[in-house]
């Protein structure tokens, strides 16, 4: 007797198979206008008040409003972006308070992720941090229309070498949302240095790598601070300079 074979049916495509196609497409575009936002605002692209405009923001991303309105909504929760009464959304302004207690988190964050990181530096990540503090010096000396951006992604390849060395997954993401919040700051600060050429933070990348070849924790971790207050101390002069009255004639 032959065997007897059962039919089968062949198998079916499920909806939710192809439904999950197209949403895997849309949140990636979402996600690459968030990050694409997200950069820009990490290199200080934007001014410190500027409006948002999604209009703006999706013809320039060649994208419906949409994924713009998400991405906006996603940066205000992470304090990069703030709503005004209008609803429309802007750059945070640069104040005194933000600007002491972000450099005052930065400190303590990025420190600690500094000293995580010195035992697991090695010779070639060493190297690797001189190569991008002479390319750093460099790009200021070029005093070109985009040294700003271009120091600030060397500046941030610089730190996240030593960061991701420290291998905290939970210190890490912290660092990430103090640096999206110092973007208006990293434009401030380099308006500044613009205007002062000889003036540049990589001194104390120099004097931070250095340390880090010593093994030298505490040596590093203060390189690293005075790194990170000295541009915070140059916006602050601005602001107490700006804040003085003018016109006061002096009395004699």
């Amino acid at each position: 007797m032959a065997d007897r074979q059962i039919p089968t049916d062949p198998p079916a495509i499920k909806p939710a198979a192809v439904a999950g196609l197209t949403k895997v497409a849309r949140e990636s575009l979402q996600e690459r206008v968030y990050q694409e936002l997200r950069r820009s605002l990490f290199h200080g692209v934007f001014e410190a008040g500027q409006v948002m405009r999604m209009q703006s923001l999706a013809d320039t991303l060649d994208v419906s409003l949409m994924p713009v309105r998400e991405a906006l909504a996603r940066l205000v929760s992470e304090q990069a972006l703030e709503v005004l009464p209008s609803r429309s959304v802007r750059v945070p302004l640069i104040t005194q308070e933000r600007l002491d207690d972000l450099a005052h988190a930065r400190c303590l964050i990025e420190g600690e992720l500094v000293r995580m990181a010195v035992p697991h530096l090695s010779q070639t990540d060493i190297t690797g941090l001189r190569d991008l503090t002479e390319r750093c010096e460099a790009a200021f000396a070029t005093l070109g229309p985009d040294q700003a951006v271009q120091t600030s992604m060397l500046n941030h390849d610089f730190h996240y070498a030593i960061y991701g060395a420290a291998r905290s997954a939970v210190l890490l993401p912290v660092a990430h949302s103090l640096w999206l919040q110092s973007g208006p700051y990293v434009r401030a600060a380099a308006t500044i240095y613009g205007r002062s050429p000889g003036l540049t933070a990589v001194h104390h990348h120099w004097s931070l790598v250095e340390a880090l070849d010593r093994r030298d924790a505490a040596a590093a971790v203060d390189a690293l601070h005075q790194d990170i207050t000295q541009s915070f101390n140059l916006i602050r002069a601005d602001l107490l300079q700006a804040a003085e009255p003018k016109g006061v004639a002096s009395h004699g």
